[in-house]
């Protein structure tokens, strides 16, 4: 009997490594499900065939994009509901993908259906582009007949997704952009610019105004120490990347991320409607509640939103509601834990969860673009008082040149 390798976690979150003796694929994830462990799909491969994970070539992030993605779902739901066959659908829009590595992957998933599997096992198998939530959903679809359906969903979601994302980054970018640009413009000036003005001020030999003076200085300490403030800049992004790569790092980050002025709030928002668009999702899909809460708690994106989740997940195996623990966490509104603890008691809990995804979707358009309106003053603000400075610093002894030669 062919042995299995498996991942998998527990009820309170522990992840479980090992292999299982079993007829296929699918009956190791049965027994698991039945011992009440969630398990992770792509890490499910038969031991002594191919490879035990996908090749990746090193890139900058995931070659395939998310808007592939959603238009191959779209199609895939199209021709679906069309009526052909699966693996003729697959050889289509793997033939017709314009990312060639996307399509090499839809190949791949077409074989494998041939081969006997099931479209969720098969796209298992590309983690990077389906991930678990993906797989999970049209596992729920192939089990349920309703795949057309699961898979409309699934697009949806995934584009509003993908709109939050842009909108977030969008937010991030302008602020990022002008400071980056006042930072490299104040070193040009500290290094090359004030240096020269320097030279020329001395052959005057008279006192210099204090802001000139102090400019100067600050431009001898920056060109004696440039070697060192590179380094140190280069090591703190090291350092902040490695305490990211941990557990603790990244929830002290997280944690202090949400409570930075403004964007703490829209980040807030941003965890909170992916939170809750999220496990609707998973949920009008007929995904089991358990197994929703652990896909939903490993894809907030925010470590803080993920442990609530989880405390929601260990609540609701030892019979309690949602609300409580979610009250509880101290991240959650008010108003979103009532929702939920409506939903679960009228049995809507997967429209309320829509519900609140839209509010708070709209949320983060206000706070964006309440963000934007603040960030453009303030930067404007920012830079005229750094570079302007500067440069007003280095002109005054021009513009005292007469009484500083006629002294």
């Amino acid at each position: 009997m062919p042995e299995f390798a498996y991942e998998g976690r527990t009820p309170s979150g522990k992840v479980l490594r090992g292999t299982m003796q079993a007829s296929t694929r699918e009956a190791v994830i049965n027994r698991l499900r039945a011992q009440r462990i969630q398990p992770v799909l792509r890490k499910i491969r038969e031991r002594g065939k191919g490879l035990d994970r996908e090749l990746v070539l090193p890139s900058f992030g995931n070659p395939v994009k998310s808007r592939d993605v959603v238009v191959f779902t779209r199609q895939l739901t199209t021709m679906i509901e069309a009526g052909m066959p699966l693996v003729q659908i697959l050889d289509i829009l793997g033939a017709q993908s314009d990312n060639k590595i996307f399509a090499r992957q839809i190949l791949a998933v077409k074989e494998s259906v041939e081969s006997g599997s099931t479209l969720s096992g098969a796209m298992a198998m590309h983690p990077r582009t389906f991930d678990e939530l993906y797989t999970n959903m049209v596992q729920a679809g192939e089990t349920g007949g309703i795949l057309d359906t699961i898979l409309q969903r699934l697009a949806t979601y995934m584009e509003k997704m993908v709109s939050l994302k842009r909108k977030i980054k969008g937010a991030m970018i302008y602020p990022a952009t002008i400071v980056s640009v006042a930072v490299i413009v104040t070193m040009i000036l500290l290094v090359f610019v004030i240096p020269v003005f320097a030279e020329l001020f001395v052959s005057f030999g008279k006192a210099l105004p204090w802001p000139t003076q102090f400019v100067i200085n600050l431009s001898n300490f920056t060109v004696a120490w440039l070697h060192v403030i590179i380094a140190l800049a280069i090591a703190a992004v090291v350092a902040i990347r490695q305490t990211y790569k941990t557990n603790r790092g990244h929830l002290w980050i997280d944690r202090f991320l949400l409570r930075v002025p403004v964007i703490g709030g829209l980040l807030l928002k941003a965890s909170i409607a992916r939170f809750t668009r999220t496990l609707g999702t998973l949920v009008s899909a007929g995904v089991p509640i358990l197994d929703s809460l652990s896909i939903t708690s490993r894809t907030a994106g925010n470590r803080v939103v993920e442990q609530a989740g989880f405390a929601v997940r260990e609540s609701i195996t030892q019979g309690k509601t949602m609300a409580e623990p979610l009250i509880e966490s101290g991240v959650f509104p008010p108003m979103v834990c009532q929702m939920i603890g409506a939903g679960e008691m009228t049995g809507a809990l997967d429209q309320m969860l829509s519900k609140i995804a839209d509010f708070y979707e709209d949320e983060v358009d206000t706070a964006v673009a309440t963000l934007t309106s603040l960030m453009e003053p303030l930067v404007i603000v920012v830079l005229g008082t750094v570079i302007g400075g500067l440069v007003i610093a280095m002109y005054l002894p021009i513009f005292q040149l007469g009484s500083l030669l006629g002294s």
